[in-house]
């Protein structure tokens, strides 16, 4: 008979994590396994929102599903059972697990290991991703059951010690924006011989997957960056006249950290317009350029990289206002934001180090940032320790506006749309490529000298991209 002892060490409790830093509670979106399931160390189970961002959970054991302890849509507080897994279910009958803690410690954070996992292998730190390997994609919007490849028909499987079907084939290797334009061309990602170390799938492999079967796409619109990720509009019923919507997660924390920001700091916004015709054709440039095979190039890539050149020859402006010790903290690096829209709301991710990155890299990091907030997988890592951000409502076709800073963050640059207008240039009317920028600033460590100086450098390496090379 099972004594007490045995049926805890059989029955493992995995306990809500704290995903960010010094979180205290998360809400369970989605369970991708159920009661009865077999799961393998690093399988994600279900997806969870903080206030920062939406994480997917790995669950360090192998086993078999024993209990959800939670609906979907509950709020639980970190170091709360979540799920309980039989990590020995052929050991014979299954007696009840021990009821769980009714007060929840947040030492307990961290989920227990299994004394009897091999040597060396670790648990993954839950909340910052886990082993491509073993990841499992997060399901589409809307669909009850994760993504599957058009080949898992295919896909060999072998039936464990209950008689379920496990499969056994490896989740092939690569990178989100790899995986997006994979989706995007109708690749399964399966039948991809991956060229890069360590078996990674890269973007060549899949072209060269693609190639004899259809011709290269027409190049996008030359104004055309980032579109956001479409939002969800909420289900209204028949002679509604009002929907409520419930104000929490990511919305919920962007409102706070807005109204915390426009009433802490004096915000100031200055506009320029520029002429970036040249820069539209260095960016066609670019996409020509071996260097930059394999990369997505566009205008916000540039517009970036001059900002960059304008903090480099303007440091005073990447900044932050300690308040506690009245103090100005200059940053000697650069970690760029990009705002970005999702379905749950206003992320602003960063690229860390950014001033430290060549083009082709920074065009990677970004290519990276943007595909990963799509498909909702940013950390809340990913948005930690920005200084300067970058957003981009050209996409939406508005010509400016005045941008609220992050908070901690000094200034942030608003991009216009890139529209054909008449220009003079070199003493005529011609039609040209024209934009406007808005850079917001912290008045109490920036003046307007600075400011002035820090937009009007960027508009000028936007007006002649040359002086990226002179500049750098």
């Amino acid at each position: 008979m099972t004594t007490m002892t045995d049926a805890s060490a059989r029955f493992r409790e995995f306990k809500m994590p704290d995903v960010g830093e010094g979180l205290t509670e998360a809400e369970i979106l989605k369970w991708y396994v159920r009661p009865g399931d077999t799961v393998t160390d690093g399988q994600v189970v279900c997806e969870v929102e903080t206030a920062k961002a939406a994480v997917e959970l790995p669950i360090p054991y192998d086993g078999v599903v024993h209990e959800l302890r939670f609906d979907e849509g509950t709020t639980v507080d970190v170091g709360t059972a979540i799920i309980t897994v039989d990590v020995a279910p052929g050991s014979g009958p299954a007696e009840e697990p021990p009821p769980a803690a009714t007060e929840p410690t947040l030492a307990a954070a961290e989920p227990e290991v299994p004394k009897d996992k091999p040597a060396g292998r670790q648990p993954v730190l839950v909340g910052y991703g886990v082993a491509e390997s073993s990841t499992k994609r997060r399901p589409r919007k809307g669909s009850s059951v994760p993504e599957q490849s058009q080949a898992a028909a295919a896909v060999q499987v072998e039936l464990n010690g209950h008689g379920t079907a496990v499969s056994t084939a490896p989740r092939p290797l690569a990178k989100p924006p790899v995986r997006k334009l994979a989706k995007d061309l109708g690749v399964d990602l399966a039948t991809v011989v991956p060229s890069g170390p360590d078996g990674i799938i890269t973007r060549e492999d899949v072209h060269a997957a693609v190639a004899p079967a259809q011709p290269a796409a027409a190049p996008a619109q030359a104004a055309e960056s980032e579109a956001p990720a479409p939002v969800a509009a909420p289900a209204v019923a028949p002679g509604a006249r009002e929907t409520r919507i419930p104000v929490k997660g990511v919305r919920k924390a962007t409102a706070q950290a807005m109204i915390g920001s426009a009433f802490t700091a004096p915000h100031v916004t200055e506009f320029v317009t520029v002429d970036v015709t040249r820069t539209m054709k260095l960016v066609e440039e670019l996409k020509a350029d071996k260097d930059m095979a394999g990369l997505r190039v566009n205008p916000l890539l540039l517009v970036a990289r001059a900002l960059l050149v304008a903090i480099k020859r303007n440091p005073e402006i990447n900044a932050s206002w300690d308040e506690a010790n009245q103090e100005i903290v200059l940053k000697h690096y650069v970690n760029l934001g990009i705002a970005a829209a999702t379905p749950r709301g206003l992320i602003v991710p960063n690229i860390k180090d950014a001033h430290d990155k060549t083009l082709p890299q920074l065009a990677e990091s970004l290519s990276e940032l943007v595909a990963t907030a799509r498909e909702g997988r940013t950390t809340p890592a990913a948005m930690q320790g920005g200084t300067v951000t970058i957003t981009n409502v050209g996409v939406f076709g508005v010509d400016t506006g005045t941008p609220i800073l992050n908070p901690g963050e000094s200034a942030i640059l608003a991009v216009g749309a890139i529209k054909l207008q008449p220009w003079v240039h070199k003493g005529k009317v011609k039609p040209r490529q024209v934009t406007t920028l808005a850079l917001s600033f912290d008045h109490r460590l920036v003046d307007g000298e600075l400011g002035s100086k820090v937009l009007a450098d960027t508009a000028a390496i936007l007006q002649d991209p040359k002086r990226l090379i002179t500049w750098a």
